[in-house]
């Protein structure tokens, strides 16, 4: 009985990643929208970035790198 448990968890875990693996292929992202309706980047007001906040991000990633780092020190 256990042979048989063990076999399936193995071709459970195979059907998994193969399912995985073929899918994946198959999604695409849509691409971005052209700043400034695809003219030339300095002729209207988007920047190039298209306006993405960074520091935001910036500070949550430094937060948890330090907190990471006082736990390592710890």
């Amino acid at each position: 009985m256990k042979k048989n448990n063990r076999d399936m968890k193995t071709i459970a875990k195979l059907l998994v990643i193969m399912i995985l693996a073929l899918t994946t292929t198959a999604i695409f992202a849509q691409n971005p929208p052209d700043p400034n309706g695809g003219n030339n980047p300095g002729s209207g007001n988007t920047p190039v970035g298209g306006r993405a906040a960074v520091s935001g991000g910036l500070i949550v990633l430094l937060a948890l790198g330090a907190g990471y780092g006082a736990k390592k020190v710890y």
